[in-house]
This record gives structure tokens, C-alpha cells and sequence, in this order.
């Protein structure tokens, strides 16, 4: 997705910020990361408050595993549901837990006191 397109995507939260990440890129809203695109897919923060619903809505959890790892690690990143894509109010919906979960989140390392 272009940053343009993600734009549209999170424009019910307001202005977010698109950084470039290996090869990918992270989408962050008031300084808190909310999403990823990796491989050219959408995915969504979520957290032990809103996972279930992105699972029962029919999401995938990300798994990475990358080549130094010897067992694959479950992100906290889902996929978006099918039914957003075609829905900007359903859309808003899943684009807000994400931002949830981010707020629930705890700081990264480096910022933690």
C-alpha cells in the first residue's frame, strides 16, 4: 500500500505518520504504533482485549520468523478483516481497537523508567 492509501485507510483517527521499517513500514498515531505493512499487507496492533474479536472476525495473527530465530514468534499484529476493505465505517472500527490496543501497550524498552 502507498501512503496515500494507508492514509485513507486510518483517516477516522486523524493524521498518522508512515515510517519506513526494514521492508516495511509503520503506521503510528500520536507517537504510538498502531500498524505494520509487511509484504505488502495490512496489519493491525491488537492485544488480549481485542484479539478475540480480530480472531472470531476471521483474521490471521502475524507469525514472524525470520532467519536467525529458531521457533516462529506470534506478533501482536493481525490482519484486517475482510469485511473492512469494503466498508470506511467498519474500517474505523478496526483501525480504533488498534489504536487502543497501542495506548494499552507498554512503552518500548529504550523509554521505559
Amino acid at each position: 500500500m502507498d501512503n496515500e492509501a494507508l492514509e485513507e485507510v486510518f483517516q477516522s483517527l486523524g493524521r498518522v505518520t508512515i515510517r519506513r521499517m526494514f521492508s516495511g513500514k509503520g503506521i503510528y498515531h500520536d507517537g504510538l504504533i498502531m500498524a505494520l505493512v509487511v509484504d505488502g499487507e495490512l496489519l493491525l496492533k491488537a492485544d488480549e482485549v481485542s484479539a478475540p474479536a480480530f480472531e472470531e472476525a476471521g483474521a490471521r495473527r502475524w507469525v514472524y520468523s525470520g532467519s536467525a530465530r529458531k521457533s516462529p514468534v506470534r506478533m501482536p499484529y493481525w490482519s484486517v478483516p475482510d469485511v473492512a476493505y469494503d466498508d470506511p465505517d467498519e474500517m474505523a472500527k478496526w483501525v480504533r481497537l488498534a489504536y487502543e490496543a497501542a495506548l494499552r501497550a507498554p512503552p518500548p524498552r529504550g523509554q521505559r523508567k
